[in-house]
Parts: C-alpha cells; sequence; structure tokens
C-alpha cells in the first residue's frame, strides 16, 4: 500500500517537502514505517531516532498497525495553524490554534464564572536571550487540528483531577518579535491553590504532547528548538506529583 506521510519542522526541512509517499506492506506497524522512511530517504534517517509517528491525529506506539486511508504524520520532538472554519469557531474558542496576536484578557472572559474564586493565566513571550545566543526572532508551527484536539484532552485531564476547574488554551504560529507573546493559557477554579495546580498540570502537559514546534533565528544562524525537558515521550503518563 502508498501511504502519505505529512512532515513538520525539520523534518520537513530537511526532505525539502512537506509530504512523501512510502511503500508499505499490508498491515505494516508504525516501526515498520520509520524503517521505511530511513530507508527511502536517508537524509531523514538520523532525526528519526527521536521522532513520534501520529495515526490519525493520535500518538501511535511502534506495534500500532497502519491501515489504507489512515492520516500518518512524523512528528518531532515538541518545543514547548490555521483559523478554524466559522461554523467551529464557537467549538473550539477556548482552544486555539492563530497565527494573530494573543491576549490573555480574552481567555480570562472565555473562563470566568460565578464558581470561580480565582482565575491563573500563563503568557509565554518570545525572550531575546537563549543559553546565551541573541535570539533575533522565533516561527512557530503546528500540526493545528491534532494541536486542538491535545489541548482539549488536557482540559479533560484537568476536569479529572480539578473537576470544577475551566480550561482555556491559546496558541500562536507563525512569525513572532521578541516580547511577543506566543501561548496563553487561563484556569478559572474555586480556590487559589486549584487553580495554581490545574495551570501548572496544563502547562506542562502542553508542553509533552501538543504538536508545535519552533524555529529560534539567531544572529549567527537559526536552529529547530525540540522538547527541553529530556528525551521526548508523549505516550508517557501524566505526572501527577
Amino acid at each position: 500500500m502508498q501511504v502519505n506521510v505529512i512532515l513538520f519542522a525539520a523534518l520537513a526541512e530537511r526532505a525539502g517537502q512537506r509530504q512523501i509517499t512510502v511503500s508499505l506492506p499490508d498491515g505494516a506497524t508504525v516501526e515498520r514505517l520509520l524503517a521505511a522512511i530511513a530507508t527511502e530517504h536517508p537524509q531523514l534517517a538520523e532525526l528519526l531516532t527521536s521522532c513520534f509517528v501520529a495515526v490519525n491525529q493520535e500518538y501511535a506506539a511502534p506495534e500500532r498497525r497502519i491501515e489504507p486511508g489512515d492520516e500518518v504524520a512524523v512528528l518531532p520532538p515538541v518545543s514547548g495553524g490555521e483559523e478554524q472554519p466559522e461554523h467551529l469557531q464557537e467549538e473550539t474558542e477556548r482552544f486555539r490554534i492563530t497565527d494573530q496576536p494573543l491576549s490573555a484578557d480574552t481567555l480570562v472572559k472565555l473562563v470566568t464564572n460565578p464558581h470561580a474564586g480565582a482565575v491563573l493565566t500563563f503568557v509565554g513571550t518570545v525572550r531575546e536571550f537563549t543559553q546565551g545566543q541573541r535570539t533575533v526572532s522565533l516561527r512557530y508551527e503546528a500540526y493545528a487540528p491534532m494541536a486542538v484536539a491535545k489541548m482539549k484532552q488536557i482540559a479533560e485531564e484537568v476536569k479529572e483531577r480539578w473537576p470544577e476547574a475551566e480550561v482555556a488554551m491559546h496558541h500562536r504560529i507563525g512569525d513572532l518579535q521578541i516580547e511577543e507573546i506566543a501561548v496563553v493559557i487561563a484556569v478559572a477554579a474555586p480556590h487559589r491553590h486549584e487553580s495554581f495546580e490545574a495551570g501548572r498540570y496544563a502547562i506542562e502537559r502542553l508542553k509533552q504532547i501538543v504538536p508545535i514546534w519552533k524555529k529560534e533565528k539567531w544572529e549567527d544562524g537559526s536552529e529547530w528548538k525540540g522538547h527541553q525537558l529530556g528525551p521526548w515521550n508523549p505516550l508517557a503518563a501524566p505526572d501527577h506529583s
């Protein structure tokens, strides 16, 4: 069977294209897919060792079988879209990938409710220096439909632990300048300790499972920045500590 594979970030750069086609036998696994890509596109082999595969917008284990018609994407370690059609905007208003400037006030309004005694906001901005090197700008890229789905998943996980918490997440893509806002998360809860705990959980999970990448542009070049918290494993269980 012929499998169309979507590429992102450094993979797409090195391949020189956003999509490749790979020939696989029927019933091939994700592990077999990665091996085939490495063989047919050797320039990607080194990068593939730290990548995960998404099948139908869900992270897939190596033994997962690929079926004809599956949507397949190879995802390098995340760093941490497109505007939604009008008829979907209300459904996804709390969870958005957008190329427009972000506002913390907008998210506060989305989660504020009569039961909330505390609203916590996390605002991530573009800093000028990273590991001693001056950053000129950042470019963010996302697998937009999967990113929104994973944001919703995080909100559901928060609800399981803090039933009265309400969550909203917006992340920006495209070129950002120094001090511009890249991500905003708002959490409303009855008490401040719940909003602090749920907010920390939400941002850590966003960095772990939401497929968003950044390309940091330095004065002496540029480099895709991946997961910065150790080996990336989006299939790992959430940290409930």
